[in-house]
């Protein structure tokens, strides 16, 4: 007997993301409206002010900024890995050939862009930027391919999710080892201690979330001061949540559920207004032609939908992987061109990559530009392609 799926989860967490999407683009604006207006210098102070406490070894005395970033960030993190676990236990990723389609196309998706990227930007003050469009967005990508509704199958949705995790999580590998100034072993040490003391909890069958949970925000202070970046403790605590295959809710579906709507109505949009903060000047549309921004453009919207797609049709092709449900490779072709929305992780990745702010703000400038061109371009494709698809049904 075919078992059955709980997609109940899955359609509550796509059913408020409209919402949530309509939050975050609202944010954006607020963000680009602030850091254009009188009270900016007020806004960035806020931003840099400290909150929080340090007692002995104990260093909880971060910005708001930081705390927006590696905090809020990795509960979001946390939700979106319990959405792939899920996936990966019961739903669309449980067969190998469907799981690893999104991790190949991510590799094509990272690989290209910073390819271009480097073919563009050889002088030495611009080439270390590579990394800056190799990054997807999660929450705009996600959020627009939502606005589509039924015109595009949940296969496809659910193969966005898990190409921008692992194409987040290969970006903060990137960070760790190519962008972070100093690692700490100890803190890595204890943070690899809490995750096997986690992963045997859901050995022995421990099912109370807040063993799970308290043991993960400890995990997160040690992976915050190993010098990597915060947001993987969420994943990594996501990934040892105990789940099922029955109809009965898991406690990994409980705190999915716990999570949607915070994260999508209050952590995405406070993230949009701290980070695009992006100050229009006079000549950044002159330096839109720079190598620096050249790179950028051409890595995320080229280079993105270019690797994406190019490598799920070899992996395909040599029968490695197959497509998901439902879905033609026009879509893919579309959904490709989302991959492109950086935002995020690429404004990280730049402000690690450059210690003159001038490169901080001509890349800012570069991957707004090519994140709204790749989110506009890939759902006009994808919104014609499922409407075409309606009229010969």
């Amino acid at each position: 007997m075919a078992k059955i799926i709980n997609l109940k989860p899955f359609k509550d967490f796509f059913g408020s993301e409209s919402t949530g999407g309509v939050l975050l683009m609202i944010g954006v604006a607020i963000s680009l409206l602030l850091a254009n207006s009188s009270i900016n210098n007020g806004f960035e102070n806020l931003l840099q002010s400290n909150i929080g406490f340090k007692i002995s070894t104990i260093d909880l005395n971060y910005s708001v900024i930081q705390w927006i970033n590696d905090g809020l960030m990795a509960i979001f993190f946390l939700m979106v890995g319990l959405e792939i676990k899920r996936e990966l236990i019961e739903g669309e990723l449980s067969s190998v050939k469907q799981a690893s389609l999104p991790v190949i196309a991510a590799i094509g998706g990272m690989l290209v862009p910073a390819i271009l990227y480097s073919l563009v930007n050889q002088a030495p003050l611009t080439k270390h930027g590579w990394g800056i469009p190799m990054a997807t967005d999660i929450a705009f990508a996600i959020a627009i391919l939502s606005f589509l509704g039924n015109k595009v199958p949940n296969s496809l949705k659910v193969f966005l999710t898990a190409l921008a995790i692992v194409d987040d999580l290969g970006a903060i590998l990137v960070i760790a080892i190519f962008y972070s100034k100093e690692i700490h072993i100890d803190y890595l040490l204890y943070a690899g201690g809490i995750l096997i003391f986690l992963v045997g909890m859901n050995f022995f069958g421990v099912k109370k979330l807040i063993f799970y949970l308290i043991p993960g925000a400890i995990m997160w202070y040690f992976i915050h001061h190993s010098g990597i970046h915060a947001t993987i403790a969420g994943v990594l605590t996501a990934f040892t949540i105990p789940t099922n295959t029955s109809d009965k809710e898991s406690p990994l579906e409980k705190l999915e559920h716990a999570l949607v709507k915070p994260v999508n109505y209050l952590i995405m949009p406070i993230f949009a207004i701290a980070n695009t903060n992006i100050r229009f000047e006079s000549n950044m549309f002159e330096n839109v032609a720079s190598s620096l921004s050249l790179g950028i453009l051409a890595g995320l919207i080229i280079g993105k939908p270019l690797g994406i797609f190019s490598f799920s049709w070899i992996a395909v092709k040599l029968k490695a992987s197959k497509l998901p449900a439902k879905t033609r490779w026009s879509q893919i072709a579309g959904l490709g061109l989302l991959g492109g929305i950086g935002f995020t992780m690429s404004i990280f990745i730049a402000l690690l990559s450059f210690s003159e702010v001038e490169f901080h703000t001509q890349a800012k400038f570069a991957i707004l530009i090519a994140s709204f061109t790749s989110g506009i371009l890939g759902f006009t494709i994808l919104k014609f392609l499922g409407e075409k698809k309606r009229e010969f049904q």
